[in-house]
């Protein structure tokens, strides 16, 4: 379902960054994973990923820094890459301004695997096989 995209994975916390990227991969995709905003867009201008995956709440350089980063590029340069923001520490009342901040969709924490793949999936175009 996600074989042959490029993910970047943006989560400061190692064993969720570990268990996202194993999810990704083993459906296909060639993922990127980094601990911070910070990192994440230094990733994302060199890589240049076909979706983004950022956890909200990081040390250096939160969710809502790097979604403002990437929007600001030209679409040629990644502007416009689907983005899905992660978080389990977030209120239902703050999911619309992570939507309006830029992020195509998000994904609450814990997650099941199943549906962090069904979601990048849809943001990037996907159908399930």
């Amino acid at each position: 379902m996600l074989r042959g995209l490029k993910i970047l994975v943006a989560e400061d916390e190692r064993g969720i960054r570990l268990l996202i990227t194993r999810v990704l991969a083993d459906a296909g995709a060639a993922v990127t994973a980094v601990a911070s905003g910070g990192e994440a867009f230094q990733s994302f201008t060199r890589a240049r990923p076909d979706v983004l995956l950022s956890d909200i709440r990081m040390p250096g350089g939160d969710g809502y820094e790097l979604i403002r980063q990437v929007r600001a590029l030209p679409a040629g340069d990644g502007g416009r890459t689907p983005a899905v923001a992660i978080s389990a520490s977030v209120g239902e009342d703050e999911i619309p301004k992570i939507l309006a901040s830029g992020f195509d969709r998000f994904v609450r924490k814990p997650f099941e695997a199943a549906e962090l793949r069904a979601i990048v999936g849809a943001v990037a175009g996907r159908r399930p096989a």
